[in-house]
């Protein structure tokens, strides 16, 4: 028997939950200031009664398609966070590292409903957790819609922490073998691809605390150390050690990070080694 959304057992947050409160009180604010939006605000957060839902809302409306509609989404969400509730215990861990570390973000609410780097994060949470689950061909179809609606590629086998961060999003590709460490930074442009047609375990090994630069490349199954910084535009090849700065075509150490975990200060100026 299929059950709706709301009525699907998940395993419930500690009360009072204080980001979800936060959430419905900027909410009705932006219904009260912005007429145009009141549908779109009442749709999207205060008919849910939890975060978790409002986020399946959000999501499956940008991800339908003629063949796929929102209804379909909704339920197969709803389905792997009965399965596994640790999908929407990341998904706080990602939106509070969204408001952190984005200046551009003030409250909680902008990235739920505004910003697709934090969702294409999310869809590839549920395309992951289906992968590993058998439902191969739904991730598959989650990754090919989060490409087209994100511009962001995210195979569904990659393993990715927690505390992660797309700043905007566009461009950013992640190939299947990668695997990505907590509370990890990633700019828009970054590749984490292989370098040719060799198959197995190809892709990058990306640290915690981790900070790709905007169009950083990083190619082969080469590892990023803990808190590392990888500059803007650089090409890597080879592995770079933890706390270290890396910059250039191809990539050189250049310094030293100025933090322990440069994904979180977002600090992207290097200690140059004496």
């Amino acid at each position: 028997m299929t059950h709706s959304p709301e009525s699907r057992t998940f395993r419930l947050v500690e009360k009072p939950d204080r980001l979800w409160l936060s959430i419905r009180e900027d909410a009705e604010r932006i219904r009260d200031g912005e007429p145009l939006l009141t549908n779109f605000i009442t749709s999207s957060i205060l008919n849910h009664e939890r975060l978790e839902t409002s986020l399946v809302y959000v999501l499956a409306n940008r991800l339908k398609h003629a063949g796929v509609s929102a209804e379909l989404c909704r339920q197969a969400f709803c389905d792997a966070l009965a399965e596994d509730p640790s999908i929407g215990e990341a998904m706080r861990t990602d939106l509070a590292a969204t408001v952190e570390r984005d200046p551009a973000s003030s409250r909680a609410i902008e990235p739920l409903l505004y910003f697709k780097g934090f969702h294409a994060v999310q869809t590839h949470r549920f395309a992951h957790a289906m992968y590993t689950r058998g439902r191969r061909d739904f991730a598959l179809y989650l990754q090919s819609r989060a490409s087209q609606v994100f511009q962001v590629d995210i195979n569904p086998a990659v393993r990715m922490g927690r505390g992660v961060m797309l700043d905007h999003g566009t461009g950013i590709v992640i190939g299947e073998t990668a695997v990505i460490g907590d509370h990890v930074s990633i700019l828009q442009g970054v590749t984490l691809g292989g370098t040719g047609k060799e198959t197995g375990d190809r892709h990058p090994k990306i640290g915690s605390g981790v900070l790709l630069g905007a169009g950083a490349k990083v190619l082969g199954n080469i590892t990023i150390g803990h808190g590392a910084l990888v500059a803007a535009g650089s090409v890597v090849l080879k592995d770079v050690p933890p706390h270290m700065t890396v910059a250039g075509v191809p990539a050189k150490v250049v310094g030293k990070t100025t933090c322990e975990e440069p994904g979180c200060i977002m600090d992207q100026t290097p200690r140059v080694l004496e």
